[in-house]
């Protein structure tokens, strides 16, 4: 299965209709109690201060560790790395958990969160 970038508006809309919770670094998908590994990252849109995008970050998914190692700043919706400003989305990357599952049940799950 596929990364999913899921944005912290998505999952905060999902964690108040108690369809998805937060269990450690694991994102919980209820009822059926689908569980993925996540992370803090961002979504680059797009370069704001000159248009440039000299690391090619505009459109790609980041973890906050990854930024982190470049040097990068994360502030609200904005990400400072060297001479760049970019407007970013923040959220969860989620990665199907390593426990067995029955075929297409992650991918199921994680559809269903955009239902």
């Amino acid at each position: 299965m596929a990364d999913a970038f899921i944005p912290h508006e998505v999952f905060e809309r999902l964690a108040d209709s108690s369809r998805a919770t937060i269990a450690g670094c694991e994102l919980v998908i209820s009822p059926a109690q689908e569980r993925f590994r996540c992370e803090e990252a961002i979504r680059v849109l797009r370069e704001v201060a000159s248009g440039n995008d000299p690391l090619g970050l505009c459109g790609t998914v980041r973890t906050r560790a990854a930024i982190d190692a470049l040097g990068g700043e994360i502030l609200g919706d904005s990400l400072l790395l060297d001479d760049s400003a970019y407007e970013v989305v923040c959220g969860l990357l989620c990665k199907a958990s390593e426990l067995p599952a029955p075929p297409g049940t992650a991918e199921t799950a994680l559809a269903s969160l955009a239902s």
